[in-house]
């Protein structure tokens, strides 16, 4: 699904930024689509944390054929054992538990987040033990589609700011922050695009 906004942030941010005019020229034919259920992207996401992507595919294709169904009920009527024999960490295994446990008792409310603000899913998704800040940010640009989500923390964005806006200098957080401001409301697209200057691959989550 790609985001009904997509052709107006990009048109809007390419005015007055050249940056911005000639990424959205270049990668014209790409743009942000989110794929997968909420429950099983933050799954990934846990299975995928400090490892590399080859070693994070391997664990997931095994615990999905252990798993086939990836829900909640699922997670929790696993054994700890049986999670770690798919290659999962002890602390994955606890972090994965942790996540299905606060989707089936209703701690996360997934039919609230379309009047919620990125803040507040934030703050409900962060209270999962596994997951920062920087996994909620991705969650939101990724998955929800949020259109202005700015990772501050976020390594490829830090990069690409220096690269195209500070000579190559990584600006300190206040000073990144402060650029930021000038893709409002769009800053998950302006993010998205300075990803794409460094990695011309579009990034599935």
């Amino acid at each position: 699904m790609i985001p009904d906004y997509w052709q107006q942030a990009s048109s809007e941010l390419a005015q007055g930024d050249p940056v911005m005019a000639g990424l959205v020229e270049r990668f014209a034919s790409a743009s942000l689509v989110s794929r997968g259920d909420p429950f099983v992207t933050l799954a990934r996401s846990i299975v995928g944390q400090q490892i590399s992507v080859k070693a994070a595919d391997s664990v997931w294709s095994r615990l999905i054929a252990v798993l086939p169904v990836m829900a909640p009920a699922s997670v929790l009527t696993s054994t700890p054992d049986s999670l770690r024999a798919c290659g999962l960490s002890a602390r994955k295994a606890e972090y994965l538990g942790d996540l299905a446990r606060h989707f089936s008792s209703g701690e996360i409310h997934l039919e609230r987040w379309s009047s919620m603000s990125d803040a507040e899913i934030i703050g409900e998704l962060t209270a999962v033990r596994g997951i920062g800040v920087w996994t909620a940010e991705m969650f939101l640009i990724f998955n929800q589609l949020r259109p202005d989500v700015f990772p501050l923390d976020d390594i490829g964005l830090q990069k690409a700011v220096a690269l195209h806006y500070f000579a190559g200098q990584r600006p300190p957080r206040g000073a990144l922050a402060g650029h930021g401001e000038r893709w409002r409301p769009w800053r998950s697209v302006a993010t998205w695009y300075l990803w794409r200057s460094l990695d011309p691959l579009p990034v599935e989550y």
